[in-house]
């Protein structure tokens, strides 16, 4: 028999999960899945916890210190569930992208990845992932050409992986705050046979605050830095991508709400780093380049 647990939760909760959250019975751990139910209201999100046994007292607390609202528990039945959560995930076309689960084929006329539904973001799903790949392919379709790319908070590795798609021969790497993105980027580099590696189109991953490490360091200046993750941090990286940029270099940045564009703008305007293209909606992507 199994049970879910729902818990609303703010999208900055959702991202904050781990598969390393301590449950008490380690062994039947629950299936961890946040989602956005109504892209509407873009910060009311749930954390869905898939279980195998009855949760107990302590499991839902865990989960309810994840969140910040009453626990749903409700009784699922025989049916593997966790793999019925992801076929309800549609594919998402985004320019040439085909971004799909397992349950789903490929598009033969696309550039496909297919990306699990798991703990880290960036399955396409979301409206940033999305306007990202489509950044990057117009970027690619209006002739700009990348040697040196750096995807910074990479959640599944999708966007690297598109990058790597667009532009040969290149050097790139990946990092993300989270061991567990990374673990996950690299099972997904081997699903869609992405070379790791510290060479040419080659993808080097690595755990890493911000652009706090010697990985980022040593391959800089980057002329092309892609950015998926919170307004927040994004101001607060600005400095530090705008010294890691090459000049006439390129920042894609996503992950802002379209209330908080005007103050990202202004913050990487102010170091030189002009918007030469944005989408609009909820969840805008900022295209800036360097004037140095």
């Amino acid at each position: 028999m199994s049970f879910r647990v729902t818990i609303p939760c703010s999208r900055a909760q959702a991202e904050a999960i781990t598969e390393t959250v301590a449950f008490a019975d380690s062994a039947e751990p629950p299936v961890l899945v946040a989602d956005e139910p109504d892209p509407a209201k873009p910060d009311d999100w749930l954390i869905h916890a898939y279980f195998e046994r009855h949760p107990t007292l302590d499991d839902i607390g865990v989960l309810v210190s994840l969140g910040g609202g009453a626990p749903l528990l409700e009784q699922l039945g025989e049916a593997d569930w966790v793999t019925m959560s992801q076929s309800g995930l549609q594919p998402i076309r985004a320019g040439r992208f085909f971004v799909h689960t397992p349950t789903h084929p490929p598009d033969p006329d696309a550039i496909n990845f297919e990306i699990d539904a798991s703990l880290a973001f960036g399955t396409g799903q979301h409206a940033t992932t999305a306007g990202c790949l489509e950044a990057l392919d117009l970027l690619s379709s209006n002739g700009s050409i990348f040697t040196n790319v750096a995807d910074i908070g990479t959640g599944t590795g999708l966007l690297a992986f598109a990058a790597m798609s667009l532009w040969s021969p290149a050097k790139y790497i990946a990092t993300d705050i989270d061991p567990v993105a990374i673990d996950v980027a690299r099972d997904n580099a081997a699903i869609n046979r992405v070379k790791l590696g510290h060479g040419a189109d080659e993808l080097l991953l690595a755990a890493a605050d911000g652009m706090d490490s010697p990985l980022l360091v040593a391959r800089a200046p980057f002329d092309l830095i892609i950015a998926n993750i919170l307004a927040g941090p994004l101001i607060e990286l600005a400095p530090h991508f705008a010294h890691a940029l090459a000049p006439r270099g390129t920042v894609i940045l996503a992950g802002l709400l379209a209330t908080q564009a005007d103050a990202v703008v202004a913050a990487y305007d102010t170091l030189g780093l002009t918007v030469v293209d944005q989408s609009f909606g909820e969840w805008p992507v900022l295209v800036c380049q360097s004037t140095a």
